[in-house]
């Protein structure tokens, strides 16, 4: 039988993990989500998500299966990582308000002798929303957490989302259906 863990220190792919029905440990990676400028957007959350995956790698131990992944934003060609600040974030939602956006993520799933890894590809477009509506979901909720500055399960994200293209839980953080399709491989 085996043991599963959670690499990631994100209560929302805790979340979705527990609604598939798994248990499993949490181990938080220390590694730093940076990238080498020349990577393409595309590959940018998968690169994250091996780097935490090789971290955690020589503690597993023969029966564990490790999940790390990594999330990013990218509107107008440049990634919309975690806000630092509240005036980020500000700025971050003013500029998603009435556009399309991606949202990617990179998963590595694997245990000592093998792994597996792909990315998830969705889209989202935000009706428009003003500096107000921006500001309430800032003082209510938690955007420095969050990449692209919001959580679609939250206010901001029933009030205003208008259309999406692809795995909503990949939005959220982590994409339950390919998930799970390779946690049966193990």
């Amino acid at each position: 039988m085996i043991q599963l863990i959670l690499g990631s220190s994100s209560p929302r792919r805790k979340e979705l993990l527990n609604a598939l029905g798994y248990s499993f440990d949490i181990i938080k990676p220390d590694v730093e989500e940076t990238y080498p400028v020349e990577l393409s957007m595309r590959n940018v959350p998968l690169f994250i998500a091996e780097k935490k995956f090789y971290s955690l790698k020589e503690s597993l131990l023969e029966n564990q299966v490790l999940i790390c992944a990594d999330t990013v934003v990218v509107f107008e060609n440049k990634i919309l990582g975690k806000p630092t600040n509240n005036l980020e974030a500000l700025d971050m939602l003013m500029n998603l308000s009435g556009n399309w956006h991606e949202v990617i993520t990179g998963v590595v799933i694997g245990s000592l002798d093998k792994s597996y890894t792909f990315d998830v590809l969705s889209k989202v477009k935000f009706s428009n929303f003003t500096t107000f509506d921006a500001q309430k979901y800032i003082n209510e909720c938690n955007p420095l957490d969050k990449a692209g500055s919001y959580g679609i399960q939250e206010w901001i994200g029933y009030a205003f989302i208008e259309c999406l293209e692809g795995s909503y839980t990949n939005i959220v953080g982590l994409p339950t259906h390919e998930v799970y399709q390779k946690l049966k491989l193990f």
